[in-house]
């Protein structure tokens, strides 16, 4: 059912895209505006400067994409992302040393964001009513009794049935809307001063024979006594297309290399030597790439009394995350997604369907929303509205990284919990809803007091400065 004549989508990156897929079959045409000149190959540009870094497509970002626009995963893959198993494919560091290689229930589609984006607007031009419009700078809406009725742009007006707001961390929806008399919506906001800083290599030809793995990870030590700033830092040897990686290393509230040869330097002193070695054997091709804009930041459009009508948030204009946790693109896609369902059920988008969407969508956005809170919150240096008290803030900072330990080292030894983590990373579950499955909580327990008896089914903790372990314990069976 058509339930209008145009939509309009501000903002092309991977949230915008996604909501054209998602207006396609129920308006007439679809205008995505984008302010850049968009590249016609996997290209960076000005308005994604996070494309330099790693980006995680997680599961549920896979399925919602695929959904959108069928395809999708195949296109990508075609075009050089990469199928792994990051338990088999990727060396993980973390505790006290390497975890051990085995088979586990989660997969990801590895690539670089501007391959993500070039495949998502090679799908979008595949709609004939879809037209994306470059070097178009929005400057303000129009409204008319309580709702959007077009887009004011640096080359005119364009009447509007439909708008999605895609501008990312920096729209100005939020304060055109004051303007025209809506209230500002609460925000809530978490910045626990992260900043991460990414070099782009050439991999070796051929690869060295002991690289079985195609992903580093080096997670912060848990030591509490004195060590190197560096061994706090998570650390990322990313894998994409193109026979590439990006070396990557992000901390929380601690200073970053911003010349190539301090990320050098650096990349010698994180917990183990085989991170700058393996960069050693590549061929650099890129400057380096610092960004600090990583606050969790949370527009609560949802608890307006009368939202407008007309308008939709998708992506970081209404919900940004750290991006350490590799949430965005995933609740983009499902917002997205979710924008779609709400549309094929609507006879018409009024004040009552603004609302349904944003109730709708706020449970959709709290399950990554208390993920990342989870962690941010532990740390001293976070600031916003969402630090909690210093004595609750201790806590969190004593318990979430033993936790998080504890169910990795769970997950390697008992298939359902898992399944239930590779869920809730995957945004599948919630971590509330996966703890309080009886089955799991069993199964930490069991994993507990084998631990305490030292009668670990998978060997773990292997030697931090030594080449983890090549051994596949899939079928590791208990001592």
């Amino acid at each position: 059912m058509r339930l209008g004549k145009t939509a309009v989508v501000l903002g092309g990156s991977a949230a915008g895209l996604c909501s054209a897929g998602a207006l396609a079959p129920y308006f007439d045409q679809v205008l995505v505006l984008e302010r850049d000149e968009l590249p016609a190959g996997a290209e960076h540009r000005r308005g994604v400067p996070q494309s330099k870094h790693p980006h995680f497509l997680l599961n549920s970002g896979r399925r919602a994409i695929g959904a959108l626009f069928p395809g999708f995963e195949a296109d990508l893959i075609a075009a050089g992302g990469l199928h792994l198993m990051p338990s088999m494919d990727a060396a993980y560091l973390d505790g006290a040393g390497w975890s051990a290689r085995k088979r586990s229930a989660m997969t990801m589609v590895y690539s670089s964001r501007i391959l993500i984006e070039r495949v998502l607007r090679d799908k979008v031009r595949e709609l004939p009513n879809v037209t994306v419009r470059e070097g178009v700078v929005v400057t303000g809406l129009t409204t008319r009794d309580g709702g959007i009725t077009g887009v004011d742009t640096d080359g005119g007006h364009l009447d509007a049935d439909f708008v999605v707001d895609a501008l990312g961390r920096g729209s100005a929806v939020g304060g055109w809307l004051a303007a025209a008399g809506w209230p500002e919506p609460e925000t809530r906001t978490l910045d626990a001063k992260v900043t991460y800083t990414s070099r782009w290599y050439d991999l070796p030809t051929p690869r060295p024979a002991s690289w079985w793995w195609r992903h580093l990870v080096i997670m912060p030590t848990p030591a509490k006594g004195e060590h190197p700033d560096e061994h706090d830092y998570l650390v990322n040897f990313f894998p994409v297309e193109g026979n590439r990686v990006i070396a990557c290393m992000g901390s929380w509230g601690l200073p970053m290399p911003r010349t190539t040869d301090a990320f050098v330097e650096t990349a010698r002193r994180v917990r183990t030597p085989l991170f700058a070695a393996a960069m050693d054997r590549c061929e650099p091709t890129s400057e380096v790439h610092l960004t600090r804009s990583t606050g969790n930041k949370w527009r609560r459009y949802d608890r307006l009394r009368t939202p407008p009508k007309g308008l939709a948030f998708v992506g970081d204009s209404i919900c940004a995350f750290n991006p350490f946790y590799a949430q965005g693109i995933s609740s983009a896609a499902g917002s997205a997604l979710l924008l779609r369902e709400h549309l094929a059920r609507a006879d018409r988008v009024d004040t009552k369907f603004s609302a349904d969407f944003l109730a709708a969508q706020r449970k959709l956005l709290n399950v990554p929303w208390r993920l990342a809170m989870a962690r941010d919150q532990g740390y001293e240096c976070a600031e916003g509205t969402e630090k909690p008290p210093e004595w609750k803030r201790r806590i969190l900072a004593a318990v979430s990284a033993p936790a998080f330990s504890l169910i990795v080292g769970a997950a390697r030894e008992d298939e359902v919990v898992d399944e239930h983590f590779a869920k809730v990373f995957n945004l599948d579950e919630s971590l509330g809803d996966m703890l309080r499955n009886p089955r799991v909580l069993a199964g930490l327990v069991r994993y507990r007091v084998r631990a305490a008896l030292g009668r670990h089914r998978v060997p773990f903790g292997f030697d931090a400065q030594a080449e983890p372990p090549a051994t596949d314990y899939s079928t590791a069976t208990a001592r």
